[in-house]
C-alpha cells in the first residue's frame, strides 16, 4: 500500500469532453486529489464562460462527487493513458422539495384522473370522473373555472406549448379545446373516434408556432391528427390492430404509438406513412416516453428566464428558433430516444429513429409497468409498476441503476423536479412521495390523500407538485 503522501504527488493527463465528445481545450496534467470545485473553475476557464456555470463531471460513466482519486478504480489505474472527463452543465437553478400540502381544493365530484401543469406553470388543470375540466389559480390556490362539454369521464388533458389551450377528450371519444384565461370552449366539439381517447399529444412548438394541431389515440385502434382552428381531422392513422394506449408528437417529425396489439409504431407526421414497427414486447404497450417530452413540453419557455414576469406573447418567430436550438442541443448526441413500458412487466429502450431493434431490454419488474419518465436532462429513466417499486435506469445504456422502495401498493405514477435532482411518485396506497435522485433514497413521505394518488405533475418552474385521485380533491405541495 503507498502512504496517502505518494498518491497526491501521482497525477493523470485528463482531457475534457463535452457530452457530445467535443474536446474542450488541450491536454491536461491533474493531480488524483483534484476536487469537483477545482474541476469546474477549470472547465468554466476552458470555456471562457463570463459568469461561472455549474457542471457535473463524469468519468468512465461515474460521477465525480469529490475527487478524480474516489471516482476511478486507483488500484487498476493506467498512469500512461489519457483519461476522459465527461462535463455537463448543471441545471441553473435549484428546485427545493416539495415538504408540506399547501392546499386541499374540492371540487370535482368524482375522481381526479388527470392533474397538468401549464408548460409556463402559471395554471394548472385538472380532468375528472365527473365530465368537467377545471382551472385553478396556483397563486391563490383556489379554482378559477369549471369547464362542461364532455358528457362523460375526462381521460386525458394535454396543454398546448404555448400554455394558450388545453385539450380534454373523454370516454364518448370527444375532443375539446379550453382557454385557460376565460375558461370557455374554443371552437367546436371534435368528433371522430368511435371508441373512448387515450392520449393526447401537440405539435412541438419548433415545428409550429401557433400551435394548431393535435394528435389523438383512441380504443378503436386509430390515431387522429386534428386541426384545432377548424375543429376538423386533417388525418387519420390506421395501421394498429387493436387499441391505442399512447400516442407521443416527436421533435423530428415522427410520431410514435403504443398498442395492445404489442407493437409500437413509428409515423411521419406530414403524411401519416409507417415507418417502421417496433416489437418485442408480449403484451400489451401501455407507456412511451421520450428523451425529449420535457424540452417539447416547455417549447419556448424557459424556466430561469421567463418564471418571473408575466407571460406575454412574444416574438413568434424568435420563439421559435429558441425552441428549436434547444430541441438541437438535447438530440444532437443521441438523436431522439424512446422508452416503452408494457403489462409483460419489461420496458424497451430504443432509437426509433434509425432503428427497429432495441438499444436494451429492461427487467426486473414483477408487475405489468404502468408510467415511466425520463429525466429532463435526459440521463435517468424512472419506471412505475403495480409491484409497488419504481426503478432507476441509466438512459443512455438502459443499464440498471437501482429499485426505490417504500410504497405498499401500486406505484401509478412519477413526475421529475425541472433540475432532474428529485421525483415524486403517486401511489394506490394514498401517499405521494419525494425520492432524492442523488442519494437515491425517499427523502420525504408525503400522506395527505384519503384514497388513491392517480395522478401527480411537477410544474416546469420547480414550485410546486400538484396530485389528484380517488379522493377527488387536488393537492398542492411546496416547499
Amino acid at each position: 500500500m503507498e502512504s496517502e503522501t505518494n498518491n497526491e504527488a501521482k497525477r493523470l493527463l485528463c482531457c475534457f469532453k463535452s457530452e457530445t465528445g467535443e474536446v474542450a481545450g488541450d491536454m491536461m496534467d491533474l493531480p488524483l486529489n483534484c476536487s469537483t470545485q477545482q474541476l469546474t473553475l477549470i472547465c468554466n476557464a476552458i470555456l471562457q464562460q463570463e459568469e461561472p456555470v455549474p457542471y457535473l463531471f463524469y468519468v468512465n460513466d461515474t460521477e465525480i462527487t469529490h475527487t478524480l482519486e474516489k471516482a476511478l478504480n486507483v488500484a487498476n489505474l493506467n498512469t500512461e493513458g489519457i483519461v476522459d472527463i465527461i462535463y455537463q452543465q448543471q441545471a441553473v437553478f435549484k428546485v427545493r422539495p416539495v415538504t408540506r400540502c399547501t392546499s386541499s381544493m374540492p371540487g370535482h365530484a368524482e375522481a381526479v384522473i388527470s392533474v397538468s401543469f401549464s408548460p409556463d406553470g402559471k395554471h394548472l388543470a385538472s380532468g375528472s370522473g365527473d365530465t368537467t375540466v377545471r382551472f385553478w389559480d396556483v397563486t391563490t390556490q383556489t379554482p378559477s373555472y369549471t369547464c362542461k362539454a364532455h358528457n362523460n369521464w375526462v381521460l386525458c388533458i394535454a396543454w398546448s406549448p404555448d400554455s394558450t389551450k388545453l385539450a380534454s377528450a373523454c370516454k364518448d371519444g370527444k375532443i375539446n379545446i379550453w382557454d385557460p384565461f376565460t375558461g370557455k370552449q374554443i371552437g367546436k366539439t371534435m368528433i371522430g373516434h368511435k371508441q373512448w381517447i387515450t392520449s393526447l399529444s401537440w405539435e412541438p412548438y419548433h415545428k409550429n408556432p401557433d400551435c394548431r394541431l393535435l394528435a389523438s389515440s383512441s380504443k378503436d385502434c386509430d390515431v387522429r391528427i386534428w386541426d384545432t382552428t377548424l375543429c376538423t381531422t386533417v388525418l387519420t392513422i390506421a395501421g394498429h390492430t387493436k387499441g391505442v394506449t399512447v400516442v407521443k408528437w416527436g421533435g423530428s417529425g415522427l410520431i410514435y404509438t403504443a398498442s395492445q396489439d404489442r407493437t409500437v409504431k413509428v409515423w411521419r407526421a406530414n403524411d401519416g406513412v409507417l415507418c417502421r414497427t417496433l416489437e418485442g414486447h408480449a403484451h400489451w404497450v401501455n407507456t412511451l416516453a421520450l428523451s425529449t417530452d420535457y424540452i417539447l413540453r416547455i417549447g419556448a419557455f424557459d424556466p430561469i428566464k421567463d418564471s418571473n414576469k408575466d407571460t406575454l406573447m412574444p416574438d413568434k418567430k424568435k420563439s421559435q428558433e429558441f425552441a428549436l436550438k434547444r430541441f438541437y442541443e438535447v438530440t444532437e448526441a443521441l438523436g431522439e430516444r424512446l422508452v416503452s413500458g408494457s403489462d409483460d412487466f419489461t420496458l424497451f429502450l430504443w432509437n426509433p429513429e434509425k432503428d427497429k431493434k432495441p438499444i436494451a431490454r429492461l427487467t426486473g419488474h414483477q408487475q405489468l409497468v404502468n408510467d415511466v419518465k425520463f429525466s429532463p436532462d435526459g440521463r435517468i429513466l424512472a419506471s412505475s409498476s403495480f409491484d409497488k417499486s419504481i426503478r432507476l435506469w441509466e438512459a443512455k445504456t438502459g443499464k440498471f441503476i437501482c429499485t426505490l422502495r417504500g410504497h405498499v401498493q401500486a406505484v401509478y405514477m412519477v413526475a421529475f423536479s425541472a433540475d432532474s435532482r428529485l421525483m415524486v411518485s403517486g401511489s394506490a396506497d394514498s401517499t405521494l412521495k419525494l425520492w432524492n435522485l442523488k442519494t437515491k433514497k425517499l427523502e420525504i413521505d408525503l400522506p395527505g390523500h384519503a384514497d388513491e394518488v392517480y395522478a401527480v405533475d411537477w410544474s416546469t418552474d420547480g414550485l410546486r407538485v400538484g396530485s389528484g385521485g380517488k379522493d377527488k380533491v387536488l393537492r398542492l405541495w411546496q416547499n
